[in-house]
């Protein structure tokens, strides 16, 4: 145990972080000013507005690509490119057990078969080795989940991809700018899928965009008619002829004017959250039973959070003991990302994805048993996860460090 003047805030001891997390305002005057214009447009619809259309381009011009469809969630972003991709009844996609539901949802809409590849136990991306280890005659498509900012290894998935035939579809939800050997994830697969959701780098409420990464004009009025009924609409022209359903997944007028505004600032937060990020690595290496959040080789990471791992043999606590005590300490966290790899959830013990039903699971014999990715659930019960904000100080910064290295030196064994 440490000394008197080492004590834990949670028994009595000084607390680590006195004085209230930096703030700022995520919206203001030029988003208001956009969303002014957009109604006085007398037209909320896509395709008779401009916003939307200016979102794109803008975002298009960021990412160096020349085609993407607004959608009107990330979810909405993933489904459109699995349609796009081809995926359809009975076809297997490989993805990460640390995800959102929204990464599954369009497997599963679009009656396919998720299958799950283990993770790397430091960046908590997809092992490519696990990754080629599930691939099977049945297999379409990988949806690599670039997790919390940090790239996955793109040059060994896409050698993969190429061996074997199958689409690439990055889930970039957590990813804004995040570069992977100098390019930007969302631009190595078929397809790159973004969220605009409330609580990603940059909010437009709900919304998303979908890269299409061959700049194929076919492909792009694939993408396109799959966001909007198969309908497709460009320029003055309305094609209603339906080949095969398609959901609607429209972005709407108030969305894109929100994300031009938001995309100007977007540069300075990826930039800021990343420093943010690095330097906690920095500060807290060499700290007793802490494993930092490793950066893929050749990778930069725009942390939509932190998450570092515990070592709980190093450590006389449970990692929730370590949880309360650093919360004591002022510094906000919480135990690991999701309580438990998805494939634990009822959906899948279940096989249930419709009610009623257990259609597509009745296609296949995969399992969802507990241990199918070990590395992943150790991930989970182990894991701290710490907040990052633009916003935050470097004060604030070296306050977290301070905070973590005060609880892991205290019930360091």
């Amino acid at each position: 145990m440490g000394t008197k003047a080492e004590e834990l805030a949670l028994f009595g001891g000084p607390k680590t972080k006195s004085t209230a997390f930096s703030a700022g305002k995520r919206f203001g005057v030029e988003e208001a000013r956009e969303l002014l214009e957009a109604l006085e447009q007398e037209t909320l619809f896509y395709h008779f507005g401009g916003k939307v259309k200016k979102f794109l381009e803008d975002f298009n011009e960021i990412y160096g690509v020349k085609y993407s469809v607004a959608t009107s969630s990330g979810t909405a972003a993933i489904h459109v490119a699995l349609g796009a991709a081809g995926v359809t009844v009975g076809d297997e996609v490989i993805t990460s057990p640390i995800t959102d539901q929204g990464t599954l949802v369009g497997i599963l809409y679009q009656n396919a078969i998720p299958v799950f590849a283990d993770l790397d136990p430091h960046t908590y991306n997809m092992d490519p080795a696990s990754i080629e280890a599930c691939i099977t005659p049945r297999t379409k498509a990988i949806v690599v989940v670039h997790l919390a900012g940090n790239p996955c290894d793109m040059d060994a998935i896409l050698d993969i991809a190429k061996r074997h035939g199958l689409k690439v579809i990055e889930d970039c939800a957590q990813s804004y700018l995040t570069k992977y050997k100098g390019r930007y994830a969302g631009t190595f697969g078929d397809y790159g899928a973004f969220s605009t959701n409330d609580f990603k780098h940059i909010s437009t409420g709900d919304g998303g965009m979908v890269t299409i990464n061959s700049g194929e004009r076919t492909d792009y009025y694939r993408t396109h008619g799959f966001a909007d009924k198969n309908y497709h609409r460009f320029g003055t022209e309305v094609q209603r002829e339906l080949h095969y359903v398609a959901p609607n997944y429209r972005m709407t007028e108030l969305q894109g004017a929100v994300g031009i505004a938001q995309l100007k600032k977007l540069r300075w937060i990826c930039e800021r959250r990343q420093a943010i990020g690095d330097r906690i690595s920095e500060g807290l290496r060499g700290a007793p039973g802490i494993h930092v959040h490793q950066v893929t080789e050749g990778g930069d990471c725009t942390y939509w959070f932190y998450m570092m791992r515990l070592d709980l043999s190093a450590f006389t606590c449970t990692r929730e003991q370590f949880c309360e005590a650093l919360a004591a300490e002022g510094i906000p966290n919480r135990a690991g990302y999701i309580p438990q790899v998805v494939y634990m959830q009822p959906l899948f013990q279940r096989r249930q994805a419709y009610l009623n039903s257990h259609f597509p699971f009745d296609l296949t014999d995969r399992s969802y048993a507990p241990g199918h990715c070990p590395v992943a659930e150790e991930i989970l019960e182990t894991a701290v996860q710490i907040p990052v904000k633009e916003f935050y100080s470097d004060a604030d910064v070296e306050d977290i460090v301070r905070g973590v290295r005060k609880v892991a030196e205290y019930y360091r064994k």
